[in-house]
């Protein structure tokens, strides 16, 4: 049974149609089949009008919805094999990162990626997707091993923020995360940063400085939630879902914003509704990026790779000093 976000309800009692109807639809009825033709435009239209609608606190949901495919979703339908690794070798292995190395069209790979995990049991022994240190130190350890066997690396992006916790602090997070950002920013080899759901603060960085940084048409990634920001800016304990479209819109956080301020790098189309409509068809697109943008990057030197990787980054965030008031005051001594 699917699960419908609020603003999914008008899609609700057509795709019930549609599913009852196919169902008994038996042989071949050209009345049955006309009518499915129909009513599938119509899905279709209705798919396309609410997904042109959507706000940027609604895009948040989508992100999150328990259906979307996460890390594990896409390695089963994108690679020809896989073999997950694990530990970091220091402390314990941290369900929260999926890594290993798998082959994509004959492309030798190593793979990093956040996992929400599906049903409460799972959810839990994997914390939501929240990494710990150990977890961030897994994947780095598994990147410098790809460094070392000259693996290109694709990582999956989908966390609310890395794990806050006092167990998580004492154990060095902001170490762990800061480490990343300067190991993989320095790394030798091809690197692909897919933000495929929640890519959210510090927890989703950690494994997003990249060669290519992209996100799937309705993901996010941002600073802080759209809660957290609502929380710090009106400082209430009675916030309302106006609170955080409020939150949202101001955030930026869609890949539209991100894209327009080169943030990220391009936006992958995901299957009319949401990737979590057609998991195959959401992979299948991934994929196929990929490994075009595989075989872009192979052909780049290794220090030519570098310098733009380096350029990329350093050039985010520029910014104009506005001296509007400054140069009226002065005008306003000058007339004096």
């Amino acid at each position: 049974m699917r699960t419908y976000l609020d603003f999914e309800r008008p899609l609700e009692e057509l795709e019930f149609k549609l599913e009852a109807l196919a169902h008994h639809r038996g042989g071949e009825d050209p009345v049955i089949e006309c009518e499915l033709q129909v009513l599938q435009q119509q899905l279709n239209q209705r798919q396309r009008d609410l997904i042109a609608t959507l706000t940027p606190w609604q895009k948040c949901q989508l992100a999150r919805h328990p259906e979307r495919p996460y890390t594990l979703d896409y390695i089963s339908r994108i690679t020809d094999d896989f073999l997950e690794l694990h530990g970091d070798r220091r402390f314990s292995d941290d369900p929260a990162i999926i890594g290993g190395l798998g082959t994509i069209d004959n492309h030798s790979v190593l793979i990093v990626g956040h996992q929400k995990g599906r049903g409460t049991k799972e959810r839990i022994s994997r914390n939501f997707g929240q990494p710990h240190p150990e977890g961030y130190r897994k994947a780095l350890r598994l990147m410098k091993l790809a460094e070392r066997f000259d693996l290109p690396v694709v990582t999956f992006i989908d966390t609310p923020g890395a794990f806050p916790g006092p167990g998580a602090e004492e154990r060095g997070q902001a170490e762990a995360i800061a480490t990343n950002l300067l190991e993989l920013s320095l790394l030798s080899v091809p690197v692909i940063s897919i933000v495929i759901g929640e890519g959210g603060s510090g927890g989703a960085l950690a494994l997003s400085v990249a060669d290519r940084l992209v996100m799937l048409e309705h993901a996010v990634y941002s600073v802080i939630s759209p809660e957290g920001c609502a929380a710090i800016l009106w400082e209430s304990d009675k916030l309302t879902q106006e609170d955080f479209s409020r939150a949202a819109s101001a955030l930026k956080l869609t890949a539209s914003d991100l894209l327009a301020f080169n943030v990220i790098d391009a936006i992958i189309d995901e299957p009319l509704g949401g990737a979590h409509t057609n998991m195959d068809e959401a992979a299948r697109i991934v994929k196929a990026y990929i490994v075009d943008t595989l075989t872009t990057l192979r052909d780049i030197p290794k220090d030519v790779l570098l310098q733009q990787r380096y350029e990329k980054f350093t050039g985010m965030g520029v910014f104009k000093q506005i001296q509007e008031k400054e140069e009226k005051e002065q005008e306003g001594g000058g007339s004096s």
